[in-house]
């Protein structure tokens, strides 16, 4: 009965010293993560400072997506012999000027992705790979300082497809206005004056008109996050059939080596391509689609994949 009643305080003894000694690493672990919050908090107030000194800040991250796959007497799908592949390139570029009475800040948008389904019991069917997202935007903007937050500024902004039909549709805003820089890395571009060129082999759809530009911008770089996020909107004064915006976010998180994993979407409205395309594919027999008949459904895209950044 003794030796009983030892093993048993022995066991206890030995689960309070496992308990103890579980609770003073958790304990430990708690308190190393409070130093290297510490640590983020005093690097990320140095870069904020670093930031604000007046020259040149560039920087590039993008995503790349891709897969493939292949099927041999795969019954169950409705195509058994067949292959697929799915490519994806984003890359997102800045060059900022920043100076005590003036700034310059520039940035490119590129959203590449190409498709292919190949049926092999299907000998004329297309086994290339063709296009699926082909966006290219640049923009560059000026302004002259009146305070630290406001300035007088002048935009110019262009957009268009490069796998397909380049600058058929392309776009040219050139305006002038306000810029509002309320908070670090956060621009805000007010141009009441601005002209909205379009380039386009159709002239019965596609039109240029003067309008409102309005323009919103975030990026960022914490750490191993990049993030950006774009919102450029032409609100034309001829006509709403004649207005677009587009809508692009980023977000890149870095791994190791500049590599790690990315996802980027895109929102567009714009009723001149929507009538566009109408027109394009349209069936023997159905009535010309006009501004008034079309659906104008929201334009969207995303990908996830590998990120890169520099």
């Amino acid at each position: 009965m003794r030796k009983i009643v030892l093993a048993i305080v022995a066991l206890l003894a030995m689960n309070i010293t496992v308990a103890q000694t579980l609770e003073e690493l958790k304990a430990e672990k708690a308190s190393k993560k409070d130093s290297i919050s510490a640590i983020q908090g005093r690097v990320d107030a140095i870069q904020g400072k670093i930031d604000a000194i007046p020259g040149w800040k560039k920087g590039a991250f993008g995503t790349i997506g891709a897969s493939l796959s292949g099927f041999n007497n795969w019954y169950s799908k409705g195509a058994p012999n067949s292959s697929a592949g799915n490519i994806g390139i984003t890359a997102n570029a800045f060059a900022n000027l920043n100076q005590p009475k003036y700034f310059w800040r520039n940035s490119l948008n590129i959203n590449l992705g190409w498709v292919k389904i190949d049926d092999k019991d299907i000998d004329t069917d297309d086994d290339s790979f063709r296009s699926a997202t082909d966006v290219f935007n640049i923009t560059s903007l000026y302004g002259q300082k009146l305070s630290d937050k406001f300035a007088i500024s002048t935009l110019g902004e262009y957009r268009t497809t490069i796998i397909d039909n380049f600058n058929d549709p392309g776009y040219l805003d050139l305006g002038v206005g306000a810029t509002w820089t309320p908070i670090a890395d956060l621009v805000v571009v007010i141009h009441p004056l601005n002209y909205n060129f379009v380039f386009s082999s159709e002239d019965t759809v596609f039109e240029s008109s003067l309008g409102a530009k309005i323009v919103a911008d975030y990026t960022r770089k914490l750490g191993k996050v990049n993030f950006k996020t774009n919102l450029s909107m032409f609100q034309s004064y001829k006509s709403a059939d004649y207005s677009n915006w587009t809508w692009t976010n980023s977000f890149g998180y870095t791994l190791w080596m500049g590599i790690g994993l990315g996802f980027e979407f895109g929102l567009r409205n714009n009723r001149q391509e929507a009538l566009s395309y109408a027109i394009d594919n349209l069936d023997v027999g159905d009535p010309t689609p006009t501004f008034d008949s079309i659906d104008n459904d929201l334009q969207t895209y995303w990908l996830f994949g590998l990120n890169y950044s520099f």
